[in-house]
């Protein structure tokens, strides 16, 4: 017999899932639908797109400086 089904037939009221009720973290102002620990995720995820974003400019920096000359794909306008 299932949870529902048990609860139904005591009589008792359905179970209140504290999960189903969304985030439950105080708003960062009351007319602005965010919540705090909205903020702090995004706070995170910017922070690690940043570093992201660094490590595919040095990457990239990499490629163009050295391994394409290197491998004669281009020459660099300061080695002539």
């Amino acid at each position: 017999m299932g949870e529902s089904k048990r609860r139904k037939n005591l009589g008792l009221p359905p179970k209140n899932n504290k999960k189903s009720g969304g985030d439950e973290s105080p708003r960062l102002f009351d007319w602005l639908p965010i919540t705090i620990n909205q903020r702090d995720n995004f706070m995170k995820l910017s922070i690690r797109a940043s570093w992201f974003g660094i490590g595919f400019l040095v990457l990239l920096w990499i490629i163009v400086r050295f391994i394409g000359p290197a491998a004669g794909w281009w020459t660099l306008a300061d080695a002539i």
